[in-house]
Parts: structure tokens; sequence; C-alpha cells
């Protein structure tokens, strides 16, 4: 089952995917941010595009996990995603997906003028990976008991 990633952002919007069977995530596209309506048709379509069956959104969540002004707009986000699409949305927690994308970015050798550009695509892959490795998790748990 392939899952698309989402992370939201003020100006631009990654996009990830998973694997077909649903165990990797990796970077897929950068859109550009219009308006609410608009990137939830976008992101409809792609995921139909790839055949995605379940819409992972990451959802910055305060340190104390409550919803900050932040949260709030993306959870906004993914009201309009759901109403423009018949997938699962499911929100997920995003903290600091693009800080581990930049320390990613570092680890892999990367200069800092590659680092400069958006990587949003990058923490998208992220926060579906987090997800898919909890999901995963979860299941094989269920499985051996």
């Amino acid at each position: 089952m392939k899952i698309l990633g989402i992370d939201h952002g003020n100006a631009r919007i990654g996009v990830a995917i998973s694997d077909p069977t649903g165990s990797f995530a990796r970077p897929l596209q950068i859109v550009i941010h219009i308006s609410r309506s608009e990137d939830a048709v976008t992101v409809t379509d792609i995921a139909k595009a790839e055949d995605c069956q379940v819409i992972v959104v990451g959802i910055p969540l305060d340190a104390d996990g409550s919803m900050g002004p932040r949260a709030r707009s993306v959870n906004r986000f993914i009201e309009k995603l759901q109403s423009k699409s018949d997938l699962p949305v499911i929100a997920w927690d995003e903290s600091h997906s693009t800080q581990q994308a930049l320390q990613a970015s570092i680890a892999r050798g990367e200069g800092k003028k590659k680092r400069q550009k958006a990587m949003d695509d990058q923490a998208a892959a992220i926060i579906l990976q987090d997800y898919l490795d909890n999901h995963c998790a979860k299941a094989e748990n269920v499985v051996e008991e």
C-alpha cells in the first residue's frame, strides 16, 4: 500500500511517497503554496496519480504536545484535504522534521549552498518514514501476540 506524506509549510508543501510495501519513504516533490483549497486539490491529484491509498500530513505540535497557531493552520489544511479527497487523511506529529532533514544533509557532507535549497520534500519523507516505522511496528506487535 503506497502512502503519501505531506510537510505543509507557509510557502511550500513537501511531498514524499512510500514504496508499494509501505516500508520506505522517499522525497517526491515540492509544491508551491497557493491557497488551502488549491493545495488540497493538488495533493489529491498527486495521491491519485501515484496510486496512494492514504495521506499522512505532518502536524507541528508544540513542545508540550498542544496545538499552537501553526498546527491549527495545518489542521485547517487537513480539513480541506479531507473534503477534496476520498482517501483517509492522517495527522502525524512532525516535531523537528525540518531540523532532522538539515542534519541528514550535513551528515551526507552536502555543502552550505545545497543546504540552503528548500528541503520540504525531505522533511515530508522524514515525517512519512516516522509514520511507517511506528505503523509497521504496531502491526508487527499485533501479529506476534
